[in-house]
């Protein structure tokens, strides 16, 4: 058991913790190119259906969005899902990986293009496999997972990475909401009733 003083002293250090993490992302947010979104919200706009894909944490934070956007009305599917259908023409790839290389994710935007579909990616290279695959990349100025001792972050593998790709989607949802002048009660009518 720990003793009052050592509680203290750890509370402290979480605190640090968390203003260092807040620290991470207004750096970061004032490095990325917003204006990058626009082509972002047309693409979703035009898309019949939406897939997104992420592996790992990151795939934690993609199915996020995913019902995020179900919310707003929007066809979603999560790749690697067993409902998923086949992606066509007139649909949308949404990856995200760290890294760009994701053999997986890499493997999916190759399928996506080929059947006509768009890709949107999200991750820390511009010189990235995903990112050349992609018609619009979106560059998160985070450390990657590998990067272990780097300024950018002092969070481990890609924590910086997977935190700020949901707080940058959840803006854009919140953007697209907004515009849609769609009442809260609206979409509470898509949340899920059967938890």
């Amino acid at each position: 058991m720990w003793n009052e003083s050592e509680m203290t002293t750890e509370n402290s250090t979480i605190s640090n913790a968390i203003t260092r993490i807040l620290s991470e992302h207004e750096q970061l947010f004032s490095r990325i190119q917003l204006e990058n979104l626009d082509d972002v919200v047309q693409s979703l706009h035009d898309a019949n259906r939406i897939f997104l894909i992420g592996a790992g944490r990151t795939g934690f934070m993609i199915k996020a969005a995913a019902m995020r956007l179900m919310h707003l009305g929007y066809t979603v599917y999560v790749v690697g899902e067993t409902n998923t259908p086949a992606i066509s023409n007139g649909d949308l790839l949404l990856a995200a990986s760290g890294s760009g290389t994701t053999g997986s994710i890499v493997k999916a935007a190759e399928t996506a293009r080929k059947s006509g579909a768009a890709v949107i990616s999200f991750s820390t290279n511009q010189d990235a496999p995903l990112a050349q695959l992609a018609q619009h990349s979106v560059i998160i100025p985070a450390a990657g997972k590998q990067e272990f001792h780097t300024s950018i972050s002092a969070q481990y593998a890609g924590s910086l990475f997977e935190q700020s790709f949901l707080i940058l989607f959840d803006g854009l949802v919140h953007f697209l909401w907004k515009k849609s002048k769609t009442s809260p009660e609206e979409l509470w009518t898509r949340h899920a009733n059967m938890e």
